[in-house]
């Protein structure tokens, strides 16, 4: 097979890309965003699409009105696109969340069992099950002896539900998920995925792997309109109580009792957000579309061009495994001698450079790794060649020459003193302020 050809341009064009954004030396430039991520940019075409939704915009399930109808069509050729997207087995049922932290709150709430989940894990997928005293196994220095101690801990002390990421949020060191999920079937458990950095950057496929359950976000996969998703298996579903009581989630209802719809109505009360299913459908859609290895490609080139470039700059990436093979489009960092949150303020108000800067929302995994935050710089189907240069000369300019201007740290995170960049006129056009939170980085 003839490797895909790989450009130096973008895969796909996404909302955003030539915005302009000012320095904080009154100039501006155009923004690169290395920060895909925390929220990736809207795909172009599903932002277009969302035009046309809006326009047909109306209630869903049970209207008798056209566009109601349309509606009702649209929100449920959605769970097709997304099943078709992941390789669902034709019993799975997809249901729609907000976002990652949600699908994994359903699951916590559904999962008759007691899980296993490892140190690594972003806090989507380890406040539910920390919430209800399930177990965490600490990652072993390889995935080797990952897969063995949790092997053990099985072995040890059943469990039903075995819970990973599919791809750090921290590194992007992936897992082999059909391994894990031959480990969780022989100990008679089930295995869940948190696909949140996997699904926008390697294809995947349930039933090849398979993989139990599944989760992910719309705003991960270039359709950040709120919607996220999980896919799995029928039954514990079914016969959970439902996540959210509410209308549209019930079969009969009177003063005394409730009789509740099965699974995906049982767990979808309420009026659902059919842009932002929509939003992800398609960006399923557009994603599939891309010739077979045409994204890890791209990624591959992008990702090595930055690794090799920060090797010359005498910087490492973070890794959790010495024998992990391959990593999706993401890379954290630390910077000898500079805090992570003033390289980050650096690389925005001198280059207009958007990376991430902190402990992702990951805190026991950066407290392993032994750095007290780190900076991560992401990409995808938007990123270019150009954007990784961008960085990579930004980042020898502060090695050599130090910034520019001063940055301290008030409480609410690194920002240049004085600060001159101002919001946009649409926004009231204030200075901006900063605005870390504890967790910066919600799933």
């Amino acid at each position: 097979m003839t490797a895909p050809s790989i450009a130096p341009t973008a895969l796909l064009p996404v909302v955003g890309a030539h915005a302009r954004v000012p320095l904080v030396d009154g100039g501006e430039t155009r923004y690169t965003n290395l920060d895909y991520a925390a929220s990736a940019p809207a795909l172009a075409a599903v932002a277009g699409h969302v035009g046309e939704v809006l326009a047909h915009y109306a209630s869903v399930h049970r209207g008798a009105g056209y566009l109601s109808r349309v509606c009702t069509a649209l929100y449920e050729d959605a769970r097709a696109a997304v099943s078709a997207f992941v390789g669902a087995r034709p019993d799975d049922v997809v249901v729609f969340t907000r976002n990652t932290t949600d699908a994994f709150g359903l699951l916590a709430s559904a999962a008759p069992v007691e899980a296993v989940l490892l140190d690594i894990e972003h806090h989507a997928n380890l406040l539910p099950w920390q919430r209800r005293g399930d177990r965490v196994v600490t990652a072993e220095p390889t995935i080797a002896a990952t897969l063995e101690a949790l092997e053990a801990e099985l072995i040890r002390r059943p469990a039903a539900l075995v819970t990973v990421t599919g791809a750090s949020n921290v590194t992007g060191e992936r897992l082999p998920l059909d391994v894990l999920a031959a480990l969780a079937h022989r100990h008679g458990a089930r295995l869940a995925v948190d696909g949140a950095q996997l699904a926008p950057h390697r294809p995947i496929d349930l039933a090849a792997t398979g993989v139990d359950y599944l989760a992910f976000s719309g705003h991960k996969l270039y359709a950040p309109y709120g919607a996220g998703v999980l896919v799995g298996r029928r039954d514990w579903l079914d016969a959970a109580e439902p996540y959210l009581a509410g209308g549209g989630a019930v079969r009969e209802v009177t003063v005394e009792r409730t009789a509740w719809a099965p699974a995906p109505a049982r767990h979808e009360a309420g009026t659902p957000n059919v842009v932002g299913v929509a939003a992800l459908a398609r960006a399923c859609r557009e994603l599939a579309a891309l010739a077979p290895g045409a994204l890890e490609a791209h990624e591959r080139h992008l990702r090595d061009r930055l690794v090799d470039g920060l090797a010359d700059l005498c910087i490492a990436p973070l890794r959790i495994w010495s024998d992990s093979v391959d990593a999706v489009g993401l890379v954290a960092f630390t910077v000898a001698g500079v805090p992570a949150g003033k390289v980050a303020a650096y690389l925005s108000a001198e280059h207009g450079i958007g990376v991430r800067d902190g402990r992702f929302c990951a805190h026991p995994l950066l407290d392993r790794l032994g750095v007290p935050a780190a900076v991560r710089v992401s990409f995808g189907v938007g990123s270019t060649t150009e954007d990784v240069d961008r960085l990579l000369s930004a980042l020898s300019s502060l090695s050599e020459q130090g910034p520019r201007w001063g940055y301290a740290d008030d409480g609410a995170g690194w920002a240049p003193v004085p600060e001159t960049r101002r919001l946009p006129d649409w926004l009231g056009g204030a200075l901006l302020t900063g605005d870390q939170r504890p967790c910066e980085e919600p799933g």
